[in-house]
C-alpha cells in the first residue's frame, strides 16, 4: 500500500507540469469576419466582361480580396462600405467584385490567363487584406490598396479613381496635393538615425534598412508612435534595423539606397507613397523587399520587421502564411497573438 501511495505520489507530480504545459497553449484574439456588401456583383470572374459591363455603364471594376476572420477587412466594410455616403459613391463609379485570396473558384483575367482565386492572390502578390485593385476601361490597374484605409484617406483614393486623375498625376501627388504641407513636427525616437546618406546604411552590420515617411499633424503617425511603437517586443523588432524618419514632403537632399541623389518628396513620389505612415524596407543591396503602406496594429506591424529581419521573403513569398506559421509558433510558446490589438503578450 505504501509504494502504490508513492506511485501515484509520483505520477501527480510529473503530471502536473504535463496538464500546465497543456494549458499553456497560447490563443488567437481580434479575428473578425464580416459579411460582403450585398450590392457587390454577382461576378463569373471573368474580368475582361466584368471591365466592359462596368464601362458601358460609365463605372470601373474594383477587385476587392479579402480573407475569414481578417478585422481589417471587417473594419472596411463597417466603417468604409456601409457608410451612406461612401457606399453611394461605390455603388455610383465602381463595380465591386469579391476575390477570396484563399479561394478556388476559377478566374479568367484580362489577358484571357486562368487561374483560381488563390493563384490569382499569389501572381499578383498580394501580401494584405483588404487589397482593393481598381481597374481602368481597358483592364489595366488604376489604382492598388494593400491593406486598409481609413475613411478619409479611402475617399481620398475612391476621388482619385473615379475622377480619372491617374491619366494626369500619380497617387502620390494627388493625396498629398490634397493636404496642406504639414506644419506640425515629426513624433521622434531614440532609434531614429540622422543622416542623408541612405546608401551609408545599406548593409551595415548586415542590418536591413526602414525607411518610416510620416507627415506633420498626422493621426494615424500618432497611433504608430503612441501605441504600437510603445510595446516592449515591437521596440526591439525595431531596433534591430537602421531606421530613418522623413517628412514625406520634405524637399531635403537625400542619396536613396541605390545611391541616386533626389530629395525625400521626389523619393516618397517615385515610391508611389500615397499614405502616411509608411514604413518601406530595403535590403543589403538596397533593393526595397516590402512595406507597410496602409493602417496596421501591432501584431502585423511587428511580423512585417520580423519577416524582413529574418529574411523569411526568399524562402516564403506569401506575407500571410509568413504570419499564420509565426503566430502558431507564439502561440505554442504559450502566449496569446492579439491581431487586432496594442499589445503584445510575448517578450
Amino acid at each position: 500500500m505504501r509504494v502504490l501511495s508513492i506511485i501515484c505520489l509520483v505520477l501527480f507530480f510529473f503530471l502536473q507540469p504535463l496538464a500546465a504545459a497543456e494549458k499553456q497553449h497560447g490563443n488567437m484574439l481580434g479575428a473578425k469576419t464580416s459579411e460582403v456588401p450585398h450590392w457587390f456583383k454577382e461576378s463569373f470572374l471573368e474580368f475582361e466582361e466584368d471591365v466592359a459591363e462596368a464601362a458601358e455603364a460609365g463605372r470601373r471594376v474594383m477587385l476587392y480580396f479579402h480573407q475569414e476572420g481578417c478585422p481589417y477587412c471587417a473594419r472596411l466594410v463597417e466603417e468604409n462600405f456601409t457608410n451612406p455616403e461612401t457606399e453611394a459613391y461605390v455603388r455610383k463609379h465602381f463595380d465591386g467584385v469579391v476575390i477570396n485570396m484563399w479561394g478556388d473558384r476559377e478566374v479568367i483575367s484580362v489577358s484571357g490567363q486562368t487561374f483560381t482565386e488563390k493563384t490569382f492572390a499569389a501572381a499578383l502578390k498580394v501580401q494584405y487584406t483588404p487589397t482593393l485593385i481598381f481597374l481602368d476601361e481597358r483592364g489595366k490597374v488604376a489604382l492598388r490598396l494593400n491593406g486598409y484605409y481609413p475613411p478619409d484617406q479611402f475617399q481620398v483614393a475612391l476621388k482619385y479613381v473615379a475622377q480619372k486623375h491617374e491619366t494626369k498625376q500619380n497617387f502620390s501627388d494627388y493625396a498629398f496635393a490634397l493636404k496642406e504641407q504639414s506644419s506640425g513636427s515629426l513624433i521622434a525616437e531614440d532609434f531614429f538615425q540622422e543622416t542623408n546618406r541612405l546608401d551609408q546604411l545599406v548593409g551595415r552590420q548586415g542590418r536591413p534598412l526602414a525607411v518610416f515617411f510620416e507627415s506633420g499633424n498626422c493621426p494615424n503617425c500618432q497611433v504608430m508612435h503612441e501605441k504600437i511603437l510603445t510595446d516592449e517586443p515591437t521596440r526591439k523588432l525595431v531596433k534591430s534595423m537602421s531606421s530613418v524618419q522623413f517628412d514625406v514632403q520634405s524637399k531635403q537632399s537625400i542619396t536613396t539606397p541605390e545611391g541616386s541623389q533626389t530629395t525625400v518628396a521626389d523619393w516618397a513620389n517615385a515610391l508611389g507613397v500615397g499614405y502616411t505612415p509608411s514604413v518601406v524596407f530595403f535590403d543589403d543591396e538596397g533593393a526595397e523587399v516590402m512595406r507597410i503602406e496602409a493602417f496596421v496594429k501591432t501584431f502585423h506591424f511587428q511580423s512585417v520587421f520580423a519577416y524582413v529581419l529574418e529574411k523569411a521573403y526568399l524562402l516564403e513569398p506569401s506575407f500571410q502564411r509568413y504570419i499564420s506559421a509565426r503566430g502558431d509558433r507564439i502561440r505554442e510558446a504559450g502566449f496569446d497573438t492579439d491581431i487586432w490589438g496594442y499589445q503584445s503578450s510575448h517578450q
